[in-house]
């Protein structure tokens, strides 16, 4: 079959000026760069114009160490802080408790936990009830100030009913004598005790060595005649058991003697001579009268004597108050002078002999460091003493309170237990 020649069929172009055209020959070289610079900052850290201030600013808070050295060598720290300024560069090891298991590493937690399962807001709610809050705060009143509230002056005096007029009326609230009497010292000399005394130079703990070796040896001396005491006594106390036991084999030796030689002696008050004796007549009603009438002359003699001896204190009541004047006079001008006398140490241990009560004032504990307790570093100190105990001893020592046992076992109510017999009590309906 024939074919035709055909010419090659020329398609159809399109427009030149259409927006595929606009994308040729179109120079994108700052396109190119920027996104270079793009590249190298999120390969560095991250994009800078996307941070933030804080993370490309820091702020210079230590300071040059030049100008801290030139400081340091004209103003030297003290060694207490120097001491105290001493850190570790390891961080501490944080002993919580994790559930769950981990690879050995641990970080520390920035979360406050509760401890011992209790929140720091339930913390506080349970520290104001059981310090009882502001009912306690509101009866705390100043040495200065006078307080709102006195206990011994009764506000409310409550009318009795007419109707309950024969019942006993309540007595009325009366305020101790001593509460107006200035408290009684136990100290043992006459020095005024301050509410704090000032401590010792040797009971410090870096003390001077002179002052901590008088103290040492003064308690050490000290501490040598209460031995020696306590011997003597232990002795004297065997010497005394002994002659008591002693005494007591010779009184059954001479019982077991005198055994045989009592026996078939009959005593003065199995004979007949012993019913023969008269007894006392009694006395006469004009004898009686005699008696009461000396007894009375007595009485009145008496009571005489003291009419007269009171007629003559009122007549020298003036001379009595001045002398009492004087004495107090006297008195507070000594006592001022040994409370101005704060320089001079006082043995808060040497108490007098008589004691407020029944219970003895107890013991100071010692207040001395060993040699071989001594430290040198601020770090290896150990707490010692109770300010509360040293405070309530210092209240008993002044007489603003009295010594007194702690009651381990207090004493119970008795009570007796009965059944009642009310089941008998009932009626059979008919």
């Amino acid at each position: 079959m024939d074919r035709s020649i055909v010419p090659p069929q020329q398609h159809k172009q399109p427009s030149r000026k259409g927006k595929r055209a606009w994308r040729k020959n179109v120079d994108v070289s700052e396109v190119q760069e920027g996104l270079e610079v793009v590249r190298e900052e999120v390969i560095q850290g991250g994009i800078i114009t996307e941070k933030s201030s804080d993370a490309l600013f820091t702020l210079d808070t230590t300071g040059s160490a030049n100008i801290q050295n030139s400081y340091n060598k004209i103003h030297k720290p003290l060694k207490a802080d120097q001491i105290i300024a001493q850190r570790s560069l390891v961080p501490a090891i944080d002993s919580r408790k994790r559930p769950g298991v981990t690879n050995g590493i641990v970080e520390p937690s920035s979360k406050r936990r509760k401890s011992n399962g209790v929140g720091p807001q339930e913390y506080e709610r349970l520290k104001l009830r059981a310090y009882g809050g502001e009912a306690v705060t509101k009866d705390i009143i100043k040495a200065d100030s006078i307080p709102k509230y006195d206990p011994w002056v009764e506000d409310n005096i409550k009318v009795q009913d007419h109707r309950f007029s024969y019942l006993e009326k309540a007595k009325p609230i009366r305020a101790p004598k001593s509460l107006t009497e200035a408290p009684i010292s136990l100290l043992g000399s006459s020095k005024v005790m301050p509410a704090v005394i000032k401590p010792r130079p040797g009971t410090s703990y870096n003390p001077i060595f002179e002052d901590w070796d008088q103290l040492l040896t003064e308690e050490g001396n000290k501490e040598i005649e209460a031995e020696k005491k306590r011997r003597q006594e232990a002795k004297a106390e065997e010497e005394e058991q002994a002659r008591i036991a002693e005494a007591r084999n010779e009184r059954d030796d001479l019982l077991t003697e005198d055994e045989s030689a009592w026996e078939g002696i009959e005593s003065e008050y199995e004979g007949a001579e012993w019913l023969k004796k008269r007894r006392p007549e009694r006395k006469t009603p004009a004898e009686r009268n005699k008696v009461n009438r000396r007894k009375e002359a007595e009485r009145q003699a008496k009571r005489d004597i003291e009419t007269k001896r009171r007629t003559q204190q009122a007549l020298q009541i003036k001379a009595i108050a001045l002398q009492v004047h004087s004495r107090d006079t006297t008195k507070n001008m000594a006592i001022a002078t040994i409370g101005d006398s704060s320089d001079e140490e006082i043995d808060d241990r040497v108490l007098r002999r008589r004691k407020l009560g029944k219970n003895a004032l107890p013991a100071k504990p010692l207040e001395l460091v060993l040699p071989d307790e001594l430290q040198d570093s601020l770090r290896l100190l150990k707490p010692e003493g109770n300010l509360l105990g040293d405070r309530f001893r210092n209240l008993m020592v002044r007489g603003k309170i009295e010594s007194r046992k702690p009651i381990s076992q207090p004493r119970q109510a008795r009570r007796t237990y009965t059944e009642k017999w009310t089941y008998k009590d009932f009626t059979v309906s008919a």
